[in-house]
């Protein structure tokens, strides 16, 4: 049997085109003699049934081959770790290909929207560790998701075969992609856990003795009363010594505050009800000629003598009474207490990196002749700690004011960009400085209020230093009527900033109507008042504001 063109047996029947209706033409002869059609051999078609038809992008076995090799792969594997989906379009893909598309932009779309709409609540959320715990979370499985994304987007795009060592450098750059990927998001689960670990470390859960309201926090307080303890552990000293005590009273609307300070060498002052002031009827008056009965002695004392506390788990013994102690002699409601120790004060402002703060006249510290130079100073933790605890050449009542512009400085300077990038630092050195029993419960609602003391609150201050009382024989009375005059006095501020509904009164020198939203005064602010009515003769010192008090 012989031969003809186009490679079949002369006589058996020709086999249509797998692509192609039969016609009278064999894949590359024309029985009639016509030239053969363009491309027209079983050969050349053939290249089609071996590699798959690119009308559909993609190949038969999942591998990518458009002639741009490893090369390619590469680009598209890039291109997908920056767009989801990009190399599954691409090799035709399209069903895969668009779904991760939609979830990279849901992804984005959230990102977006958390850094846009909901960017006032961000920092609500960052207190609340059943969030943090989910961020974790979340923010280990992104990452995870986008690195198989990138692998398998480089597995359908590379090409088959190929010089060993080209393909051993390609997996290599796709590795390398996938660790560059990871870093961030293993770097942000990190950072997230070890902040839910600091924050449920200082912050305890929510207990019976002061429930929170999640709803609403502030329901029927219209202030809330922070004692504000600095605690001085010195290695030469037993126990602790809390050397500075603010009472800090914040209006839970807007924000105003009034810090209260009392100093550490007052005397004979009133217990509270108790085991306390049974051992002590007429006021605190000390142990021992080494303890002579100074208010700074009362957290030692009863750390002490426990049976001044009943109940009251051992670290919150001293906290307790020196709260209870100072709610006494204010006259005032405390509802919460913070604890800094000095020492550890220093770690934290050496982990911010510093800070910033104007010093007007030379400050010597220590037994070694140093000196704090005027002028603007970037303090370190050491140096901060001495601005703060220095009495050389001066006295209690004026380290008293240095200290609170030296936390004023810090809160003015503690921005996110520097706590982001001193993160892990200032997390190990607030557990080790702070203690608290604010409870959990209430951190998203007391990091909002924070939020308006810090941008636009009036702050101001109060201390209770010679000439305006006598630390050794102080008029407790005395001192009660101007803490509830300075509330009242800010809380009238507050009322004043609030359009009267008579504008003309306060123009004729009347007194201007009351504002329907103005809240009513609490029982202190209407007895202060009425105090300050009955002693208008003797006008006494008000609160002072602490921009105009710290050097600037």
């Amino acid at each position: 049997m012989g031969k003809i063109r186009g490679g079949r047996t002369n006589g058996a029947p020709a086999m249509p085109h797998p692509r192609r209706e039969p016609t009278g033409q064999d894949g590359g002869s024309d029985r009639d003699g016509g030239p053969p059609q363009a491309g027209g051999s079983d050969r050349d078609h053939g290249s089609d049934r071996d590699h798959g038809s690119d009308r559909d992008g993609g190949s038969h076995d999942g591998r990518f081959d458009r002639g741009g090799g490893l090369a390619s792969a590469l680009a598209l594997t890039v291109v997908s770790a920056l767009v989801w989906g990009f190399a599954h379009l691409w090799v035709g893909r399209r069903k895969v290909g668009l779904l991760l598309l939609a979830l990279y932009w849901l992804v984005v779309a959230g990102m977006v929207a958390v850094a846009t709409v909901f960017r006032q609540h961000v920092l609500q959320w960052s207190v609340r560790p059943d969030l943090l715990r989910a961020v974790t979370v979340g923010s280990l499985v992104l990452g995870l998701v986008w690195v198989a994304v990138v692998v398998r987007s480089y597995q359908i795009s590379r090409p088959r075969g190929g010089p060993t060592f080209r393909r051993a450098a390609a997996n290599a750059t796709v590795g390398a992609l996938c660790v560059l990927l990871i870093v961030p998001f293993a770097w942000a689960a990190r950072n997230t856990n070890i902040y839910r670990d600091t924050l449920t470390s200082i912050f305890e859960p929510g207990s019976s003795t002061k429930p929170v309201n999640a709803d609403d926090p502030w329901a029927g307080r219209p202030r809330v009363n922070i004692l504000l303890l600095g605690g001085d552990a010195a290695g030469d000293r037993i126990g602790v010594r809390t050397d500075s005590m603010t009472l800090a009273s914040v209006d839970t609307h807007t924000g105003d505050t009034v810090l209260l300070s009392l100093p550490r060498n007052l005397e004979h002052f009133p217990m509270p009800a108790g085991l306390a002031r049974q051992r002590f009827p007429h006021g605190f008056t000390g142990e021992s000629p080494a303890n002579p009965g100074l208010l700074n002695e009362i957290y030692e004392y009863a750390d002490r003598h426990p049976e001044v506390v009943p109940g009251v788990p051992a670290k919150r013994r001293g906290p307790t009474l020196v709260t209870e102690t100072v709610s006494e002699i204010l006259g005032q409601p405390i509802d919460y207490y913070i604890l800094v120790d000095m020492f550890g004060f220093a770690d934290i402002v050496d982990a911010m990196g510093g800070v910033k703060i104007k010093i007007n006249q030379p400050i010597p510290y220590g037994r070694d002749g140093g000196v704090l130079a005027p002028g603007y100073r970037t303090l370190h933790g050491k140096d901060a700690l001495w601005y703060g605890r220095s009495r050389n050449d001066s006295d209690d009542y004026t380290r008293m004011g240095r200290q609170k512009c030296l936390l004023r400085a810090i809160a003015q300077q503690a921005n996110p960009e520097r706590v982001l990038t001193r993160f892990q630092k200032l997390a190990s050195a607030t557990k080790r400085a702070i203690s608290t029993d604010i409870p959990q419960d209430l951190l998203p609602a007391l990091v909002e209020l924070s939020s308006k003391v810090k941008h636009g609150a009036d702050i101001k201050s109060l201390q209770f230093v010679p000439p305006l009382i006598n630390p050794a024989r102080p008029d407790f009375a005395e001192i009660r009527r101007l803490t509830a005059q300075a509330i009242a006095d800010s809380e009238a501020g507050t009322a004043a900033s609030i359009p009267s509904a008579t504008p003309g009164a306060a123009a004729a020198g009347g007194a201007a109507s009351p504002h329907p939203a103005t809240r009513s005064l609490s029982k202190h602010q209407k007895k202060a008042k009425r105090t300050t009515a009955s002693t208008s003769a003797s006008p006494a010192p008000t609160a002072t504001s602490l921009a105009a008090t710290c050097p600037s």
